[in-house]
């Protein structure tokens, strides 16, 4: 008689091999019928009564459709192409990004004067008088008050050309600041003086041209005196830093405004009206 660890040992190899179709013979031992089993069908032979899932198959199988699943490696991942693009920006982008960050920065640290608490808030009232002196419509009464006083077509031909400069600032500065669209700095405060739809955007710095442009404009054809030039370099100078300290502008908005105000001022020389000229106009407008 078998002892109960043989059956249980037979009877565990029965019951784990039954699944390969085996049978016991008269003796008690186990046999396999077969062990070669027909192996499952393919998709191919599955999907071979439809030609046209076979073909499709056929294609997707295909080294030309291998090859153009490398280029949805993007897709795949779930990021776009552009933002793949910006994992490796260029030199150029950093560069931009750096100089962006630190005029930030440095216009931040530099608004001493923003509002009257302040670190320097207690001189914020001289830096509005300078803002206010090279405000447009302040260059553009005082301008227009002088071609109506002037007694002499050389006057009259200054203050002329003058007037014709402000104006053609005034349109340059918005035709730039309506394209870039640059915020005002964050600390800035929009307690300025007779301000327009554009005085919103800060880029560039409409009194860092004007003050630019002008005193090329004056020490050209007006202040001839040493102690005078010096007084409007400084004055021009000023008109800019106050930009900064108020927090009306970044660092930018004001060097790119001055290097504007001074090409502003070749225009002008280029489009200047003479006094001959100015007298044929006049003829015009009275004929």
């Amino acid at each position: 008689m078998p002892s109960p660890k043989t059956k249980n040992s037979a009877n565990r190899s029965a019951g784990g091999s039954s699944g390969l179709g085996g049978s016991t013979n008269g003796n008690g031992r186990y046999e396999f019928m077969s062990l070669n089993r027909t192996p499952p069908p393919t998709l191919l032979q599955r999907q071979g009564s439809d030609p046209t899932a076979a073909a499709r198959l056929r294609a997707s199988e295909s080294p030309t459709r291998r090859r153009g699943s490398g280029s949805s490696t993007s897709s795949n991942t779930g990021m776009p192409e552009e933002d793949c693009m910006r994992l490796n920006p260029s030199f150029i982008g950093i560069a931009l990004s750096s100089l962006l960050a630190i005029d930030l920065w440095l216009s931040k640290r530099l608004g001493v004067c923003a509002c009257e608490d302040s670190s320097w808030g207690s001189i914020r009232p001289l830096m509005k008088l300078i803002e206010i002196s090279g405000h447009g419509i302040a260059w553009l009464v005082g301008t227009a008050y002088g071609l109506y006083k002037a007694d002499s077509a050389a006057g009259q031909e200054v203050m002329l050309n003058l007037f014709m400069a402000l104006i053609l600032d005034l349109i340059l500065v918005g035709i730039v600041k309506a394209v870039v669209r640059r915020r005002r700095p964050s600390h800035n405060r929009m307690d300025m003086f007779a301000t327009f739809s554009v005085d919103r955007f800060s880029f560039p710095s409409g009194h860092a041209t004007r003050a630019a442009m002008c005193a090329r404009f004056l020490l050209a054809h007006l202040v001839l005196a040493a102690p005078l030039r010096v007084l409007v370099f400084l004055w021009s100078g000023l008109v800019g830093l106050s930009r900064v300290l108020l927090g009306r502008h970044n660092v930018t908005d004001v060097l790119f405004g001055f290097l504007m105000g001074y090409w502003q001022y070749n225009l002008v020389e280029m489009l200047w009206v003479s006094s001959l000229s100015l007298q044929g106009l006049l003829g015009l407008i009275q004929g």
